[in-house]
């Protein structure tokens, strides 16, 4: 017996023993009798293992546990339930005869062969009487040492002490890579952990240079941990300084740097503001018509779309609505062209410019500090270059207005679509020239833009539609995709039919949400039970102790190859995330 293989004997026989597999067990679940000196312990969430042999060679399996059930069959006889009723006890059977069963499924199958693990199926039931241990941090770092370079910790298995170990692999070809990309789900209602999450996840795709990352940040989330701001949910990661010490360049992008370059935009825009409701112009045709009247001039006279700002180019603008022909372009009827005039000669055009127009024009000013289209953001992550870059966009409303951009959520919808349109183009492009853009795309708030019920709005429709049309096209130019909710039910059917890996934080267990759930985890009962078991991370008497917990369903782990949900808790300290996973500053 070799030296490896006596290390791994080694390290079962030192595990502590909590039952044996008993009946009626199959290959889809076991049924385990729990041994005298382990029921006092907590063991719902435990990951346990056991050793079976399987064509000639030796196999370990490991599942998690997911119910203890207490069963007395003498207790269960009327006369004696009577008589419980009445004593409270019945003595020697209460305690004495009772018997604790427990229900594991089998995540992961590993075949000794020659000293080398290789993942396997549980392809036969073993026998009863076969000892169960509870799995360690060494048994798992032994069954899995080919891959501790590509393994990365979020947290420990749900109820149990050793870390949950994952991979992230990239969406390219190389060392370490998936051969394509694909999607990520995240879901939980507000305070379940679910961006501190997304920022651990982001970080484990950081550590690979080739890969960019590109997040649409709503909320401002995103943009205040790059800034050191502190965290309202979970706790600040400083992402700007661990991304730092990855040799990743992050690019941080709001407002008041992102240049809009297209006329179509700024003529939606325009349309969208106050700027022709002032002027007595109020259905929504008509704004859309002067603005596109509007824009078809101004491009005529060569005024360029960076220069809309200046005063010279709204001179031009205000001279240009007065002109007859024009005014007949918008109105046919004579009485509501004068009306126009009228109200455009009556109107303060220096208020109007600063009021009504500058905001709007700001937004594809130039030469503001640090400035930068989008068009010239977009090569700049895609291009082919040693180290690609985080690029994280604020688009979020408290930013714009505190800035002084007309801004609102139809805006917000275009300046988004104008990004994902861009990112789908670049993916394209790429892949005609034989290269994957091996980029992942992060959408926060994603129910807001792709819901599962039509919007009113034209604009997050077009949103919506472009998300659900890329889900499905982009996997093979090596672009995925990223999905923040705090709901599950109300986001895109065509998108969650697309995910590849989903995480499930607290808040989804009642209701449609749960109904949602239910779907996707197939029924499995017992799963199901052990998500209800969470808790809500705000219930706990401190920030200290709370606890973030999630199932996560896909190929996210070594030990979820056999397709099964796994339940872990993230770590709730900065300090303990980079430690375990050597992100040193």
């Amino acid at each position: 017996m070799s030296g490896e293989r006596t290390n791994i004997e080694q390290l079962i026989s030192s595990s502590e023993r909590i039952g044996t597999i008993g009946s009626p067990s199959s290959t889809s679940g076991l049924s385990l009798d729990i041994l005298g000196t382990a029921v006092g312990k907590k063991l719902v969430g435990e990951l346990a293992f056991f050793r079976f042999s399987q064509d000639g060679k030796p196999h370990y399996a490991l599942g998690q546990i997911t119910e203890v059930q207490l069963k007395n069959i003498w207790l269960e006889d009327p006369t004696m339930r009577s008589l419980a009723r009445q004593r409270g006890q019945v003595n020697p059977v209460s305690g004495q005869q009772d018997t604790h069963l427990g229900d594991m499924t089998v995540s992961a199958v590993f075949s000794d062969d020659a000293n080398r693990f290789e993942p396997s199926i549980l392809g036969t039931v073993p026998a009863t009487g076969t000892f169960i241990h509870l799995a360690t941090d060494q048994i798992l770092d032994r069954l899995l040492e080919r891959y501790q370079d590509e393994i990365f910790y979020l947290g420990y298995v749900y109820g149990s002490t050793p870390k949950l170990p994952l991979w992230f692999k990239h969406f390219g070809t190389e060392p370490h890579g998936a051969g394509e990309a694909y999607h990520l789900g995240i879901f939980g209602k507000t305070g379940s952990g679910k961006s501190v999450l997304a920022k651990m996840i982001l970080l484990a795709y950081a550590r690979y240079s080739d890969m960019a990352i590109f997040v649409i940040d709503p909320q401002g989330e995103f943009s205040k941990d790059i800034s050191g701001q502190l965290a309202m949910e979970g706790f600040p990661l400083h992402l700007g300084n661990i991304l730092k010490s990855l040799n990743k360049n992050v690019i941080p992008i709001s407002v008041i740097n992102l240049v809009l370059d297209r006329w179509d935009l700024f003529e939606h825009i325009l349309a969208q503001s106050d700027f022709f409701e002032r002027l007595a112009i109020h259905t929504a045709d008509k704004k859309m018509l002067a603005a596109e009247v509007l824009r078809e001039n101004l491009e005529r006279r060569h005024v360029r779309l960076s220069d809309l700002h200046t005063q010279e180019a709204f001179q031009t603008t205000w001279s240009i609505l007065q002109e007859e022909r024009v005014l007949k372009q918008i109105y046919s009827g004579a009485e509501y062209r004068n009306r126009l005039l009228d109200m455009i000669n009556q109107t303060d055009s220096n208020d109007h410019y600063q009021t009504y127009w500058l905001p709007v024009c700001r937004l594809f000013q130039s030469n503001r500090q640090n400035a930068v289209t989008v068009d010239s953001l977009l090569r700049q992550a895609f291009t082919q270059q040693q180290t690609k870059p985080v690029i994280i966009v604020n688009v979020s409303r408290e930013k714009a207005r505190k800035d002084d951009f007309y801004w609102n959520d139809i805006i917000q919808a275009l300046v988004i679509k104008r990004l994902l349109d861009g990112i789908n183009l670049q993916a394209e492009s790429n892949y005609q020239g034989n290269r994957s853009l091996n980029t992942l795309v992060i959408i926060d708030e994603a129910h807001r833009f792709a819901p599962r019920e039509k919007p009113e709005q034209e604009e997050l429709k077009q949103v919506g539609e472009t998300l659900v049309r890329a889900s499905k096209e982009t996997r093979k130019y090596g672009l995925g995709w990223m999905f923040i909710s705090q709901t599950l039910s109300s986001l895109h059917r065509e998108i969650i039919g697309q995910l590849r890996t989903f995480f499930f934080g607290f808040g989804l267990a009642l209701g449609t949400e749960f109904m949602s759930l239910k779907e996707i985890v197939g029924g499995d009962p017992n799963a199901l039970k052990l998500y209800q078991s969470f808790r809500d991370p705000h219930s706990t008497f401190d920030i200290a102790s709370r606890q973030y917990s999630f199932m996560t369903i896909g190929p996210v782990s070594p030990l979820s190859f056999a397709g099964t949900p796994l339940f872990l808790t993230a770590f709730n300290t900065p300090e303990e995330f980079l430690r375990i996973n050597k992100l040193g500053l």
